[in-house]
């Protein structure tokens, strides 16, 4: 996969291939994943898909897209991507936590939160302190 993404600013989230050869890729880019692009790369896998033969009975579907705005980011790219929005963490132990995402590091994040006094705070965490994090989404 990752040889179709070279000179893109797309990048693999997940892929996931379910036992009725159901093919789910999930792409970001930094720039934003356009249909356009997602077109394109799905033309790229199809094509790849059929000249390895690796579903040799044709029996298989492929879906390329971004991952759903309830999927939690996953990896170093997509959190430095999203710094700026308002995300919620989900922490291994405690309580949900919801702020801006200012920060990212290979070690973790710095949160900044609003207490009920509406005074600023920030948090460091850890990935390892980390279950899962969602972009939050503001109408």
């Amino acid at each position: 996969m990752e040889p179709l993404l070279e000179g893109t600013d797309m990048f693999l989230v997940n892929m996931r291939i379910k036992p009725i050869n159901n093919v789910k890729v999930f792409l970001d880019s930094d720039s934003g994943l356009s249909i356009e692009k997602s077109a394109a790369i799905n033309r790229k896998l199809y094509a790849l898909i059929e000249s390895e033969e690796l579903f040799p009975e044709g029996d298989y579907s492929l879906e390329v897209s971004s991952p759903g705005i309830d999927e939690p980011l996953s990896g170093l790219r997509q959190y430095k991507k999203n710094i700026g929005r308002k995300v919620e963490i989900t922490p291994v132990e405690g309580t949900e936590q919801t702020g801006i995402l200012k920060e990212v590091t290979h070690e973790g994040i710095v949160l900044e939160m609003k207490n009920k006094k509406k005074e600023i705070t920030t948090a460091e965490i850890p990935f390892s302190q980390i279950k899962k994090t969602v972009v939050q989404i503001i109408f």
